[in-house]
């Protein structure tokens, strides 16, 4: 992988390098990150060490970046054949620009949805009467 910034839906030559029960950690260049359980593949995950090991390359995709931490959410599920469903919108946030997921927009979203929640919030304070 060459230098080039690491986005969401890119999808990778990943190493895994350690397994908690709670996911896996890759190593992809000179990038580091990580496969949470849920992301391993479809459906219930009871054990991890059951579906893949240390040393195992496998191609995934990155589902989020947190620029401000380094942290880079990976995903084994969204690249089968058939995900489930939430993947495949998943899928269709990734190959539509127009959508925006992550960190970043979440971040941006955020003042938009204080400055509804307080007019909400204040509207709410005039209906009640002690």
């Amino acid at each position: 992988m060459t230098d080039k910034p690491i986005k969401i839906g890119d999808i990778i030559k990943a190493e895994i390098t350690g397994l908690q029960k709670y996911g896996a950690f890759v190593k992809f260049g000179k990038h580091r990150g990580l496969i949470h359980i849920s992301e391993i593949k479809s459906g219930y995950v009871a054990d991890i060490h059951d579906v893949i090991e240390v040393g195992q390359t496998c191609q995934a995709q990155v589902i989020d970046v947190d620029e401000f931490n380094g942290k880079i959410s990976l995903s084994l599920r969204t690249l089968e054949k058939h995900p489930q469903t939430h993947h495949v919108q998943r899928r269709f946030h990734f190959n539509n620009p127009a959508n925006k997921i992550g960190f970043q927009p979440f971040k941006e979203q955020l003042t938009d949805w204080t400055k509804e929640q307080m007019i909400y919030l204040k509207g709410r304070k005039e209906d009640v009467t002690v």
